[in-house]
């Protein structure tokens, strides 16, 4: 059965292979996934991965959010697979074959999220990007749309906020796996600061998110593992 922990994925977003070491051996039995994003790949490379998979029980969650020509992507993922992480992300912004090239070169071996539109993205910033008025003004059908295109490519799920996830869920099976970032429990507050769309951890879960992206609430904390915990907690209020 799934635990209240099983639920945070801890991001680590911070710019030393030191601290980032920091806070796997910190949280790894209080996390059920560690985040490693662009900042931390593009510093330590595959050998970090390695250095997680070392540490502890926790999954991986590779997030480079791939975004390039079918051909390319497929090839990319062929290689994320061969690191041996859990999950791994490729834009929905590009086209379905895009995205139906990154499950090709997963080839079972990691399931694929499409990322539907960042939390930090609100209307006024797809008006600057030249969306059509229907999409500003109508997010979370955006987002559903990307996530419909996502599954019909073969997607294991997708990347979205913890206010679209409910929707989601309805639209495309309680299989297909939410993650969603802009978390922040009620301990911390919930007013937006780069992220738009945010929600608490046992809003999102109730929602139907299957995973919770939690950073600075975490990292921020004096004590991170017992900050950890604690939303642990919030969660298991509604498990």
């Amino acid at each position: 059965m799934k635990k209240a922990k099983d639920y945070i994925i801890f991001p680590l977003d911070v710019p030393t292979r030191e601290e980032a070491k920091r806070y796997v051996n910190l949280l790894a039995g209080h996390v059920g996934m560690f985040k490693v994003g662009l900042e931390l790949f593009i510093r330590t490379g595959p050998d970090f991965i390695k250095y997680i998979k070392d540490h502890g029980d926790a999954g991986i969650f590779l997030d480079l959010k791939l975004h390039d020509i079918p051909a390319t992507v497929c090839r990319a993922m062929q290689s994320i697979a061969d690191t041996g992480v859990d999950l791994a992300t490729v834009h929905c912004g590009g086209s379905r074959a895009m995205l139906e090239a990154a499950v090709k070169g997963a080839a079972g071996r990691v399931r694929i999220l499409g990322v539907t539109v960042l939390t930090s993205i609100g209307t006024e910033d797809l008006k600057d990007a030249g969306f059509k008025d229907k999409w500003v003004e109508n997010i979370p059908g955006l987002v559903q749309k990307r996530a419909a295109m996502a599954k019909a490519a073969g997607c294991a799920g997708i990347v979205c906020s913890g206010m679209e996830a409910a929707s989601v869920k309805n639209a495309c099976g309680k299989e297909f796996v939410t993650v969603t970032p802009g978390i922040r429990p009620l301990w911390d507050g919930i007013e937006p600061d780069d992220q738009q769309r945010v929600t608490t951890p046992a809003q999102a879960v109730e929602g139907g998110s299957d995973y919770l992206v939690i950073g600075r609430p975490i990292r921020d904390a004096e004590e991170p593992d017992k900050a950890a915990l604690q939303i642990a907690q919030e969660i298991e209020s509604v498990i």
